[in-house]
């Protein structure tokens, strides 16, 4: 980041590059959102019910909307238990 601001094409080239997984997560995330009618300020996030990294797919069923901290604090205790292994 320079003066402030982020340059997104570098960040997207790296991605690409680096870690082109995350990529996909990121886009069916957003079609998680968009499945599930949630628009940009909503509390609620789409949570996957079982994670995309375990395998979970990204059906409709796999998806519901759950508020932000809950999700957050999921996500927090399943990083946590992978870096235990």
């Amino acid at each position: 980041m320079k003066n402030g601001k982020r340059n997104y094409k570098a960040e997207l080239a790296w991605e690409h590059e680096k870690k082109p997984n995350r990529v996909k997560d990121r886009a069916a995330r957003n079609s998680a959102r968009s499945a599930l009618g949630l628009k940009v300020g909503d509390p609620r996030h789409a949570d996957h019910k079982v994670p995309l990294t375990n395998g979970g797919s990204k059906s409709l069923a796999n998806i519901h909307a759950i508020m932000g901290a809950a999700n957050l604090k999921k996500e927090a205790a399943r990083k946590k238990k992978a870096a235990k292994k």
